[in-house]
């Protein structure tokens, strides 16, 4: 059994590669099953389909910046701040999940969009949340632009454009 699981997370693993590197309408079942060292029907004993594949690989994305997120503690005058230097480690760290997770929302498939929208709101509400216990005011608007400040860094990262940051390539 651990072998079998072991498998799966090598063909997440190479899918995460696949997807970032050509997108999702681009990518095929079979490009990550050759990047994983199996056949495309042992892609397909794990997956339904390349959708189900996706959804996979979306989700363990998702999770590692909501684990991230969640581990962050700090003061309010420092929680934002904190937390942006999180988001920026996992840039640098597992870049392709980033990427994924950023153009994920432009993927016109309604199984998939619907997906993703469940994915940021389920990230919009951690930290409304989270800056709520720690009393930042504006919890909700904050969360919003936290959001949209890391959506922000990453398409300054894709095209080399820190300027669209100020040269910064941190949460604020």
């Amino acid at each position: 059994m651990a072998v079998r699981e072991d498998k799966k997370e090598q063909i997440i693993d190479n899918a995460v590669g696949v997807f970032a590197e050509k997108g999702y309408y681009k990518a095929t079942t079979a490009m990550v099953a050759k990047a994983s060292g199996v056949t495309q029907p042992y892609v397909f004993h794990f997956f339904a389909n390349k959708e189900e594949l996706f959804k996979a690989v979306i989700d363990r994305a998702f999770s590692r910046i909501y684990d991230t997120f969640a581990e962050v503690n700090g003061p309010a005058d420092q929680l934002i701040e904190t937390m942006g230097r999180a988001f920026t480690q996992i840039i640098h760290t597992h870049r392709d999940e980033v990427l994924m997770v950023m153009q994920a929302h432009a993927i016109s498939d309604v199984g998939i969009r619907d997906h993703v929208r469940k994915l940021f709101l389920t990230i919009f509400e951690s930290l409304t949340m989270k800056f709520e216990r720690a009393g930042i005011n504006q919890a909700k608007e904050t969360a919003a632009h936290f959001i949209g400040t890391g959506l922000l860094i990453t398409v300054a990262e894709v095209l080399n454009l820190p300027q669209l940051c100020n040269g910064k390539n941190e949460v604020e």
